[in-house]
């Protein structure tokens, strides 16, 4: 046999020899991979899985954060609704200056507590007995009827600078209290306080107030009028004490009070989420009443 016939043969052999050692290292290279890899997988899951975890225990934390701004501005805004206690001094050019009281911002279906001499004492608050048929007015609804107060609005009280509002004020002395109100708002006021002078005479003798028109922005909010900025709001005391504000209780003056109130259609705060048991505001239904007679 010659030296060319013996070539091809040796090729040949030579390329099956080589492509069996490749085939060998590949398939070592393809395992020592698929063993990394799978371990790389399984730290790659275990990371995930801790992940995942933390994120349940972030999402758990933050709802309950949430929950608890959303009850401190809850909170906020209800106490910062609060008119400001203001006093009335005279100066040396005969104007009266209104001064404010910074302590003023500080802030089921019967009763089961026996009769009580104590018109400050709290009593267990029973809210679905009041506010029967009246509702609460919003924003919408009070800049529908009575428009703008002002311009422009901060956190500050500031006075009624719409003409057709500012037409509607008038201060007045119903009983023991001074109050600047909406006319109609101070015509119902003084029927509710003589109604109380003639069944609850020490009551009357003892009610004061923190406060009514106030213009300015709900504490904690750029957009939330106080309703105290159409002066249809009031904030009442009894013998110069706040009732506890979101306590769940009111003081007991203040449930007899709410009768009356009730009954010439004003709302009442108690009812709030977090009960405001001083403030009294005119209803809805009694605003639009007013409107259909011509008074706003």
């Amino acid at each position: 046999m010659g030296r060319g016939t013996l070539i091809g043969p040796v090729i040949v052999a030579i390329g099956v020899v080589v492509a069996a050692i490749a085939f060998a290292v590949v398939t070592v290279l393809i395992d020592t991979a698929d063993s990394g890899t799978d371990l790389r997988l399984q730290r790659l899951e275990e990371t995930v899985a801790r992940l995942e975890a933390a994120a349940v225990e972030d999402r758990a934390r933050i709802e309950a954060l949430t929950q608890d701004q959303t009850r401190l501005r809850e909170d906020m805004s209800l106490l910062a609704n609060r008119a400001p206690v203001q006093t009335v001094a005279p100066v040396e050019d005969g104007q009266e200056v209104i001064t404010t009281d910074p302590a003023a911002l500080l802030p089921d279906e019967d009763f089961e507590n026996p009769p009580t001499e104590d018109l400050t004492e709290q009593m267990i608050l029973a809210k679905t007995r009041f506010n029967k048929g009246i509702t609460q007015p919003r924003n919408r609804t009070m800049l529908e009827i009575l428009g703008q107060p002002r311009e422009g609005y901060n956190t500050e009280c500031q006075g009624v600078t719409n003409p057709r509002l500012k037409a509607l004020l008038e201060t007045r002395q119903i009983g023991p209290i001074k109050v600047t109100m909406l006319k109609p708002a101070l015509d119902s006021l003084e029927r509710v306080m003589n109604r109380l002078k003639e069944t609850d005479p020490d009551i009357y003798a003892k009610v004061g107030t923190a406060g009514a028109l106030c213009v300015r922005f709900i504490r904690g909010s750029s957009t939330s009028i106080s309703n105290h900025s159409w002066a249809t709001a009031i904030d009442l005391t009894l013998e110069g004490q706040l009732d506890g504000f979101a306590d769940g209780g009111t003081q007991f003056g203040l449930l007899i009070l709410a009768e009356y109130f009730n009954e010439e259609g004003w709302f009442w705060g108690a009812a709030y989420n977090r009960e405001d048991s001083m403030h009294f505001e005119v209803g809805e239904e009694t605003l639009r009443k007013w409107q259909e007679e011509g008074k706003l």
